[in-house]
C-alpha cells in the first residue's frame, strides 16, 4: 500500500510540474530582483553581440533596475542576438530607446541598459511586442578588450616608438621655447577670433552649400560649357596674332590719349566749369523736366485728357485764324525789323543798316492809323537819313502791301 500511496503521489508531483512547464533554474525567481509589477510587458532588443549575458539578468535605466531578461535567442536571419525582457509595466520609455550591454563593476555581471536616445529626440512609447533594432543597441568595452590593447602597446613595439616621438619633439622645442610660447599665444587668438566669428562662418557654410546645390543642379549646362571651352580656345589661339596688335595699338592709343589729356587738361578743367551753371540749373529744374517731357510727348493733350480717353484715339476740333491781314497786323506791331541782321539781306532791303538804331526804318503805321512824321536826321550827314513817310521799299513796303496797300 506505502508503495502504491507513493507512486501515485510521484505521478501527482510529475503531472504538476509538467503542467507548470517548468524549464530549469532559471523559471525561479531571485530574490532582490526587480519589481515586475502587476503589468509587466515585454520587448525584443538585438545585438551584434551580448558576451555573457545571461538569463534572469537585470535590466536597468539610470541605474535603477525595472525588469529582467526572459530570454536569448537568434533572429530571423540567424546572423544576431535576440534578447527577450519583460519590463515594468509602470515604467514609460519613449519608442526610439536606446539598449547597451554592461557591465556592474570591474569583475560585475552584465546587465541591459535602456535610455532614451536624449531630451529633445523622444518620440512615441514603448509598448508591448516592441523591438529595438541594431542600430539603436550596443554594447560596453571588455576588460579582456583593454588589457590585449595594453598588452599590444607594451610589448609591440609600441612603447619605443613613443620613446623615439618624445626624444624628436624634445630635440625640435630645445631653446624655442619663447617661439613655441608666443605660438600658444596666438593660435589661442586665432581660435578665440573664430570663435567670435562663427556666426559670419556658418552663413559662408551656408551660402557655400546652396552655392553647391545650385551649381549640381545646373552641371549638365557646366559640363557643356566646359566641353564648349576648348573650341574657343583654340579660336583664341588662331586670332592671337590679331590680339597682341589690338593690344600694342590699345597702347599707342593710350599713350596717344594720355598725352593729349595733359596738353587739354587745362580746357577741359575751364568748360567743366563752364558747364557748373547749366548743370546746377538742370538740377534745379528737379521734375520739371519730366513734367514738361510729358506734356511735349503727348502734345496739345497733357495727362488729365488722356485718363479720360475712350479707346486709343482722340477727336481733335480746332478753329484756326488764317486772316491775312490779322497776321500781316501783327507782324506790324514789332519795332525789329525780321529781316534786319540775316546774312545776305541787302541794306535796301531792309530799310536801313543792320546794327545801327539810328538807321532803323520807323514803325509801321497800323490800319486806320495816321501816318507819323519821322524826325530828320540828327547825325548831320547827308544821305543816311531815313526819308519820312510811308516806305514803299524793302520789308515796309512788304507789310505795307500786306495790309492793302499804304499811300
Amino acid at each position: 500500500m506505502k508503495r502504491l500511496k507513493l507512486a501515485a503521489v510521484g505521478v501527482a508531483g510529475a503531472l504538476t510540474l509538467s503542467g507548470c512547464g517548468f524549464s530549469g533554474i532559471y523559471d525561479i525567481p531571485l530574490p532582490g530582483g526587480a519589481d515586475l509589477g502587476d503589468h509587466p510587458y515585454t520587448v525584443k532588443v538585438q545585438f551584434r553581440d551580448v558576451l555573457d549575458l545571461v538569463p534572469q539578468a537585470g535590466v536597468k535605466v539610470n541605474e535603477v533596475p525595472i525588469g529582467r531578461v526572459e530570454s536569448i535567442g537568434l533572429t530571423p536571419d540567424g546572423w544576431n542576438a535576440e534578447v527577450t525582457v519583460r519590463l515594468n509595466g509602470g515604467v514609460n520609455l519613449p519608442a526610439n530607446a536606446i539598449a547597451n550591454v554592461k557591465q556592474s563593476s570591474l569583475l560585475g555581471e552584465k546587465y541591459v541598459q535602456i535610455a532614451s536616445p536624449g531630451p529633445d529626440q523622444a518620440q512615441g512609447k514603448l509598448a508591448d511586442g516592441a523591438v529595438i533594432p541594431l542600430q539603436r543597441t550596443n554594447r560596453s568595452v571588455e576588460v579582456e578588450e583593454v588589457l590585449g590593447a595594453l598588452s599590444m602597446l607594451l610589448n609591440g613595439g609600441g612603447v619605443d616608438q613613443l620613446n623615439t616621438i618624445t626624444k624628436e619633439l624634445t630635440n625640435v622645442t630645445a631653446g624655442h621655447e619663447p617661439d613655441i610660447k608666443n605660438l600658444l599665444s596666438s593660435a589661442d587668438k586665432l581660435v578665440s577670433s573664430l570663435d567670435a566669428e562663427s556666426g559670419d562662418i556658418t552663413r559662408a557654410l551656408d551660402g557655400l552649400n546652396r552655392l553647391s546645390s545650385t551649381l549640381n543642379g545646373q552641371k549638365n549646362q557646366i559640363a557643356n560649357a566646359i566641353d564648349n571651352l576648348g573650341p574657343g580656345l583654340g579660336v583664341l589661339e588662331q586670332q592671337r596674332g590679331q590680339l597682341v596688335r589690338m593690344l600694342q595699338a590699345l597702347q599707342s592709343l593710350s599713350g596717344v590719349a594720355t598725352d593729349t589729356l595733359n596738353r587739354s587738361k587745362a580746357d577741359l578743367v575751364a568748360d567743366f566749369k563752364a558747364l557748373l551753371p547749366t548743370l546746377q540749373k538742370l538740377g534745379e529744374a528737379g521734375a520739371n523736366l519730366p513734367k514738361a517731357l510729358e506734356v511735349l510727348l503727348t502734345y496739345p493733350f497733357n495727362d488729365a485728357a488722356l485718363d479720360g480717353a475712350k479707346g486709343d484715339y482722340f477727336n481733335l476740333y480746332a478753329d484756326v485764324d488764317l486772316n491775312l491781314g490779322e497776321i500781316a497786323k501783327n507782324l506790324g506791331r514789332s519795332r525789329q525789323n525780321p529781316l534786319a541782321g540775316l546774312p545776305g539781306i541787302p541794306p535796301g532791303l531792309t530799310g536801313g543798316v543792320p546794327g545801327t538804331p539810328e538807321n532803323q526804318p520807323p514803325p509801321l503805321p497800323l490800319p486806320g492809323e495816321p501816318q507819323t512824321q519821322q524826325a530828320p536826321n540828327q547825325t548831320g550827314g547827308q544821305g543816311g537819313g531815313v526819308p519820312n513817310g510811308p516806305q514803299t521799299s524793302g520789308a515796309a513796303g512788304i507789310f505795307n502791301l500786306l495790309n492793302g496797300g499804304a499811300g
